[in-house]
């Protein structure tokens, strides 16, 4: 009996309280849970480090924002094993049933955000370096070399992602789909992609004629 008299009486109590909430708002159990301090991605934290608290200001590693697909989830850490991983990287966008690619909105994508340095021909003469009398005295990297039709897609994204040599990070810029976009369209232009396409039609040309020549033979 006792019990449910306790038991009564701290409801009783709740009641009262929450009643006169307004005016005299009750105590909370856990204030720093009640009361959360929310913060917002690469925001000032100074407080918190105060506090010994410790916060970089980055997102989680291995979330993905809000209506992102999970198929862009990217999680390689930005040090050389990451870029040694990221040779391994495929493209998300090559995969069955993923979105086609928009290669107009992909060249718009390009000459905004990689134009400017890398050139609008992908020969690394963009504005900024022009011919060595732009305001960039580093040449940035021509895509149509040998070695850049050879790095790998993913190696390219996280460059894209981590920023390389003298370019910076477009992490911020540029959605994981947007990057990864922006890279088709670049092996596109290298042919990378257009010759093996060409050898694998030639070689189902070829086969194809073989096979007609041997039905030829046997009539």
């Amino acid at each position: 009996m006792n019990k449910y008299i306790v038991i009564a009486t701290v409801a009783f109590s709740a009641v009262v309280a929450g009643c006169g909430a307004d005016s005299k708002p009750g105590l909370a159990y856990m204030p720093d849970m009640f009361y959360s301090r929310a913060y917002e991605t690469y925001a000032s934290t100074g407080d918190l480090e105060k506090e010994g608290v410790f916060y970089n200001r980055k997102p989680v590693p291995g979330t993905v924002a809000r209506g992102e697909d999970m198929a862009f989830a990217f999680n390689l850490t930005h040090d050389s094993v990451g870029y040694a991983q990221s040779a391994q990287l495929k493209n998300p966008l090559d995969s069955a049933g993923a979105a086609k690619i928009d290669m107009k909105e992909a060249e718009r994508l390009y000459l905004v955000n990689c134009g400017i340095c890398h050139g609008p021909k992908l020969d690394g003469n963009g504005p900024l370096f022009n011919g060595g009398e732009g305001p960039y005295t580093a040449a940035p990297k021509d895509f149509m070399a040998a070695d850049m039709k050879a790095l790998p897609v993913g190696t390219m994204f996280y460059s894209v992602t981590y920023g390389k040599g003298q370019m910076g990070s477009y992490a911020s810029q540029l959605s994981p789909k947007q990057r990864w976009e922006i890279i088709t369209f670049i092996k596109s232009k290298q042919g990378v992609g257009a010759a093996s396409g060409a050898a694998a039609d030639s070689t189902a040309k070829e086969g194809a004629a073989g096979v007609a020549a041997d039905a030829t033979a046997k009539k």
